[in-house]
């Protein structure tokens, strides 16, 4: 053996023993984390892998499945992504039939959106405001019924598995064909010298309220909106205000319907008279439509809002559009027939039937269960797949922005770590990918029985990965 091929043996022999020795390191600094006595009750499901080869460098319950909260938005994107493409638009229509004013939804999650609209240098109303310049252009003054045709989807808007109690909260807003706003309003209290005053935005005669508020000069106040289950839209609002609470978002019923109403209003308040009923129903194969106006939102956008901000409607309009495009009449998706088809895919890829179960896309239903390896893989999948960039794009850049903002600002991790935050009552999560000079590592950390101290005990095994990859 001569000299030069002694030399290239021990590079490659010290090249393995560093390995070995981060290896050792980042599987002793992880186990220190999840063994200090704030986490011993607290139940874990980790799966860290090295991306290029595909090669697990730490593993702690990796196969048991867990409740992963909003960790659920990563199978339900990456799925979007199997099972729409990266082009998808969605594409809500406005025409004529005939005399009739008629809305053909797509499913948009993010029509009327704030964050969207405030991207693309959109007012609130615009919406409206075009359709109406839309109808004049045509010399349109008057018009007889508004269809909304919110068919693409069914109309089952609420989960039976998210809990009744929070209804009302804009993470657990309905979703439907159509939906608008985030398919809430926003809601502000003010205390004006003793009298309270409730406003809301948009304004609209759709949402009734009852004030419940008292006044107080001090002390610090709190105010809720509470639902009347027998009467739809009409809103008890209770609590204690000093100054002012709000804004704040409060989620209402029929979004369909809620876009319906704001439409007849805003056309009414252009002089566009609006003569007949507002009505819910599938566009028919009768209607000679005529198109006004085309409203487009891509895909990358929609998975966006879902995983950098965790926007609970966008997975959820996302995972039932995955079987509406599949179904042959590009209608009537559902969460029954999406859950089958997100299944499949998973088995494909080669994840164990006792390692998921998917029930909702948002995650908040507590029947949804994953494995820490189960979304290791469907991250892998992305990551050799040509749509890695877009989907790494959607997900939150610690330190920078979405749901990770506030953490990694340290230079020496921010912008590196990359994932999807998941939080309800007891779990927390976080999944997603390391960036480090010794390249890219797929992670997925759950616990259940979560505490206080859990959402620091997870970003240091974030931190962790990201030391032992310099």
């Amino acid at each position: 053996m001569n000299f030069k091929t002694k030399k290239i043996l021990a590079v490659i022999v010290l090249t393995i023993s560093l390995g070995n020795f981060a290896k050792a390191d980042l599987t002793a600094k992880i186990n220190s984390i999840i063994s200090e006595s704030s986490q011993k009750k607290v139940q874990y499901s980790i799966d860290i892998v090295k991306a290029d080869p595909g090669r697990t460098v730490y593993s702690y319950n990796a196969n048991t499945p867990m409740v992963p909260a909003s960790n659920m938005k990563i199978i339900v994107s990456a799925a979007a992504l199997k099972f729409l493409g990266p082009n998808f638009q969605y594409k809500t229509r406005i025409g004529l039939c005939g005399d009739t004013l008629a809305v053909i939804a797509s499913g948009d999650p993010l029509l009327g959106d704030e964050k969207t609209d405030t991207k693309y240098g959109r007012e609130a109303g615009w919406v409206f405001e075009d359709i109406a310049a839309k109808l004049k252009q045509n010399s349109i003054t008057a018009i007889k019924d508004i269809v909304v045709d919110s068919s693409i989807f069914d109309d089952q808007r609420i989960h039976p598995n998210w809990p009744t109690a929070q209804l009302n909260q804009w993470y657990a807003c309905e979703v439907s064909g159509l939906n608008y706003n985030g398919n809430c309003v926003d809601m502000v209290v003010e205390n004006n010298g003793g009298i309270i005053s409730l406003s809301i935005k948009p304004k609209t005669d759709f949402i009734s309220i009852t004030n419940k508020v008292a006044p107080i000069s001090k002390g610090s106040g709190a105010v809720g909106a509470y639902r009347q289950a027998t009467k739809p839209n009409n809103l008890i609002i209770k609590g204690k205000c000093r100054k002012k609470q709000g804004p704040f978002a409060v989620a209402i019923e029929r979004p369909a319907a809620f876009f319906g109403f704001l439409l007849a209003e805003n056309l009414a308040s252009e002089q566009i008279d609006v003569k007949g009923r507002l009505l819910e129903k599938a566009v028919g194969t009768d209607c000679d439509f005529k198109i006004l106006a085309e409203y487009t939102t891509s895909i990358s956008d929609c998975l966006s809002r879902c995983n950098k901000d965790s926007f609970g409607l966008a997975a959820e309009a996302i995972f039932k559009s995955i079987s509406a495009n599949i179904n042959p009449d590009k209608k009537n998706g559902s969460w029954e027939n999406s859950r089958a088809i997100i299944s499949t895919y998973l088995l494909g890829i080669g994840i164990e039937t006792d390692q998921f179960y998917i029930d909702d896309g948002r995650g908040l239903s507590r029947q949804n269960k994953l494995s820490a390896n189960a979304i290791t893989k469907v991250l892998l999948d992305v990551y050799k797949s040509r749509d890695w960039s877009l989907y790494k794009n959607s997900l939150a850049a610690g330190g920078i922005d979405g749901t990770t903002a506030k953490y990694f600002k340290e230079e020496k991790y921010k912008g590196k770590i990359f994932g999807k935050t998941g939080y309800i009552d007891g779990v927390k999560s976080f999944s997603g990918v390391c960036s480090t000079a010794e390249g890219d590592y797929i992670f997925s950390i759950l616990t259940n029985k979560a505490n206080g101290k859990t959402r620091k005990a997870i970003n240091d095994i974030a931190k962790a990965i990201v030391d032992s990859g310099q």
